[in-house]
């Protein structure tokens, strides 16, 4: 902006000049700005606006990753279902096919009377032989019959539940959309937001998101509470540094409940997707029981999760702009811990 050109000071005014010089930046600034307070407000504001943002963005993520979550089910349900609706249409196929062979057995047989088929037959034997089978065939035709209607029930009760989870699963994909547009809404908010702060206020707001709860009980476990949490550990370890990235579940990039589902499935161990679901993945515990591995989820819905690794501290995929790291256990009020 030109108000903050330096003006070049002349003769004995060099000490007027600057003066002068500061005095346009400030009215320059006033007139851009409007009047200022008579002492700078801080940003308080701004950042709990932003936090409150990526607080909205976790709690929709999640929802997200919800839906996502049920999309797959319902995508591997619908495909065992055609699969079986394919193998059933067969069987009924089949079953036509028997019967309407048995059918026209039964209608040439009885173009004659029984007594003339006899009379005129050149194998009377071979005659009273079929006649006999074809009794035995309307016996088994009528089984047919029922084991035929009773496979057309099966097959259309298969075809509308199919269609049930075909139309669930749209819903599920609308809510996936509708979930997408929110969390990238109040993220790019949040950004822009975060952005406006001078550089000082940011690095408080990056500061403040680490800060630790003062009323915690000590906590100075370092050895994890089984094998499988160890290799957890370990491999949530070698995720730090990588990228926030909402919906994702690595191994490039992580939100705070794909880290943990990655980071498990390392293990052998199998999370539900969101972090409502992963408090329930185990045994409860208190915080002062916490061991290495332990989940620790936060705030009252359970929106945001981190794994204890000892030492008051948890490894976890903040928020957007902030990549996985180690952070204070205490950061935030912590809703629950539970032993995978």
């Amino acid at each position: 902006m030109g108000f903050h050109r330096r003006l070049a000071p002349t003769g004995f005014h060099r000490g007027a000049g600057a003066f002068g010089a500061a005095a346009c930046v400030m009215s320059a600034a006033a007139a851009a700005l409007g009047t200022l307070p008579a002492s700078a407000a801080p940003h308080d504001e701004t950042r709990a606006e932003v936090d409150r943002l990526y607080s909205q963005a976790e709690k929709a993520t999640e929802a997200y990753n919800k839906a996502d979550e049920r999309g797959d089910a319902l995508r591997e349900q619908i495909g065992t279902a055609q699969d079986e609706i394919a193998r059933q249409q067969e069987r009924v196929n089949t079953m036509r096919d028997a019967l309407g062979s048995l059918a026209g057995a039964q209608y040439r047989s009885g173009g004659l009377d029984p007594s003339l088929a006899l009379l005129f037959s050149a194998d009377p034997d071979g005659y009273l032989d079929q006649a006999s089978a074809l009794d035995r065939i309307g016996t088994r035709q009528a089984g047919e019959l029922k084991g035929l209607r009773r496979a057309l029930r099966d097959l259309a009760q298969e075809r509308r539940e199919a269609d049930g989870k075909l139309a669930e699963l749209e819903r599920s994909r609308t809510a996936v959309a509708r979930n997408k547009r929110v969390i990238e809404g109040k993220l790019a908010k949040a950004r822009h937001l975060l952005n406006s702060l001078p550089y000082a206020d940011r690095a408080a707001y990056d500061r403040a998101s680490r800060a630790s709860r003062g009323d915690l009980p000590d906590l100075d476990g370092s050895v994890a509470s089984s094998s499988r949490a160890a290799v957890a550990v370990a491999a949530a370890r070698s995720a730090l540094g990588r990228p926030y990235v909402w919906g994702a579940n690595g191994p490039g990039g992580f939100d705070c409940s794909g880290l943990m589902q990655w980071s498990y499935e390392h293990a052998g161990v199998g999370l539900p997707r969101t972090s409502q679901a992963q408090r329930f993945a185990g045994r409860q515990i208190p915080l002062s029981q916490a061991r290495p591995g332990d989940l620790v989820t936060y705030r009252s819905d359970a929106s945001h999760v981190g794994m204890y690794v000892g030492n008051g501290q948890v490894i976890h995929a903040p928020y957007p702009g902030a990549p996985v790291r180690y952070d204070p256990v205490g950061m935030m009020p912590i809703s629950s811990v539970t032993r995978v």
